[in-house]
């Protein structure tokens, strides 16, 4: 561009938009509908944070097991291994795995990723993981297809793809990051926040109505003046009692700006809430919005939020710590699972009828049921009962069918 064309204004200059939302962020573009939704002001909010608690508080609290494939087909628990004391007891001597665990759910639902470095044996076998923040962690591809992390900060290193634990919420088209659900839905979180600030600016001013003061005479520069100043000290009058407001001399009032309720802002509001629990696949009840519920639905909306947010979100857990905590060898023998059966068992009735059901048609034994109820094991309690009217037809005592 000459000299000359910038003397005259004529320059003119492109703008470059930025997909990703840490450059974004870096660059400064925040706030306002539609922009890029600062992540640690998104999940601030107040039903975003219900969310990111009640999923992953929720599926940190329930048992990880390393499990054992049997000759039968079946399963044990590998509590001899040292991977399941990592993902039950302590991820690391000054971590326990509910801490170790909630902190990656959190960063995998606020960034879209999550990171663990792992700490193996001389045999080959996880002995911790230090998880890591997900701010520090950049993730390069290298020609051969695996993966490089580089960690900055005062932890500084650079580890490869065996040594790195990488949860991804939903994976981004370059195959190798994932996305985080802030910025997949920033509209909404961007309007939530826009609606938060509105309503803080609001707090701020006492809710006082902003407006014009109207007379019938021209008042000059020292009337209008003193007319606000007298006006301002009663407004902001913090020790006044009453708001009992004089004006004379034809004066009018008239507001600039709709109430709460004019602009039914309120219910925008709840809107806003119920969007960003949906966002999350969380049921309103689960995070305290009860306006509602009901007896019956509270219940079916907790069975709701273990099978369409917890069950996807364990699997998708269990798959990336299948193949970077194992071996190709281990597992063939050695499986990564959530045990969600706790949150789906209900009330004491319920689960004792399911019980009876299992136990008298035959796949349940007594320890199996003793188990799930936290009870120790009784003599004999392996044993299964046969019901007597499923036997095969023609073979029970006394028909000829076999002997005909």
């Amino acid at each position: 561009m000459s000299l000359i064309d910038r003397i005259f204004r004529r320059e003119q200059r492109n703008s470059v938009k930025l997909s990703d939302p840490y450059l974004a962020e870096f660059m400064g573009e925040r706030g306002g509908v539609g922009a890029f939704a600062d992540v640690n002001r998104a999940s601030g909010l107040s039903v975003a944070h219900a969310c990111i608690s009640a999923i992953s508080q929720n599926l940190a609290a329930v048992p990880l097991n390393l499990y054992r494939r049997t000759e039968n087909g079946g399963r044990k628990r590998a509590a001899d291994h040292p991977l399941f004391t990592v993902l039950h007891d302590m991820a690391h001597e000054n971590l326990t795995a509910f801490e170790a665990r909630e902190y990656l759910i959190a960063s995998l639902l606020t960034r879209g990723n999550a990171f663990a470095r792992i700490e193996w044996t001389g045999r080959g076998q996880v002995a911790s993981l230090h998880p890591l923040d997900p701010a520090t962690v950049t993730v390069e591809k290298l020609q051969s297809g695996r993966l490089r992390y580089r960690v900055t900060g005062p932890s500084a290193a650079i580890y490869t793809q065996d040594e790195i634990l990488h949860l991804r919420y939903r994976l981004a088209p370059d195959g190798v990051m994932g996305l985080s659900p802030i910025q997949i839905a920033r509209e909404q979180f961007s309007l939530a926040l826009t609606q938060q600030e509105q309503a803080g600016r609001q707090a701020s001013k006492a809710f006082r109505p902003e407006g014009v003061l109207s007379f019938p005479n021209n008042l000059g520069s020292e009337g209008k003046s003193g007319a606000l100043d007298a006006l301002g000290r009663k407004a902001e009058d913090t020790t006044a009692r009453g708001g009992v407001l004089v004006l004379d001399g034809g004066v009018t009032w008239s507001p600039l700006a709709f109430t709460s309720k004019d602009a039914e802002f309120l219910e925008h509001r709840k809107l806003s809430d119920l969007a960003v629990a949906r966002i999350f696949s969380v049921p309103p009840t689960a995070i305290g919005i009860t306006d509602n519920a009901t007896y019956s639905n509270v219940d079916g909306e907790s069975r709701a939020l273990v099978m369409r947010c917890l069950a996807p979100m364990a699997k998708r857990i269990e798959q990336a710590m299948n193949a970077a905590l194992l071996t190709a060898a281990s597992r063939r023998t050695f499986f990564v699972e959530h045990d969600l059966a706790g949150l789906l068992r209900g009330d004491i009735k319920a689960r004792y009828e399911a019980y009876r059901i299992g136990r008298e048609w035959g796949w349940l034994s007594p320890n199996e049921i003793r188990a799930w109820e936290n009870l120790r094991e009784i003599e004999d309690g392996d044993e299964y009962l046969s019901p007597l009217n499923m036997a095969r037809l023609g073979e029970r005592e006394g028909e000829g069918g076999t002997n005909g």
